[in-house]
């Protein structure tokens, strides 16, 4: 998903932030608050807001 609007930002010509990086640290517990939890939300905010630039 990062790659694919990556490169149609750059195609477009249209600077995007970094997406969030992915999680170092889960213990595979299945926490609850799991650090890949937090990742997907932030996955999700960045796939977002990539969309709403590409739009325009």
């Amino acid at each position: 998903m990062f790659q694919a609007l990556q490169q149609r930002a750059a195609d477009a010509g249209i600077p995007l932030r970094k997406p969030p990086p992915e999680p170092t640290t889960c213990c595979g517990r299945g926490c609850n608050g799991c650090v890949w939890e937090g990742f997907l939300d932030a996955a999700e905010y960045w796939r977002q807001e990539a969309l709403l630039q590409l739009q325009g």
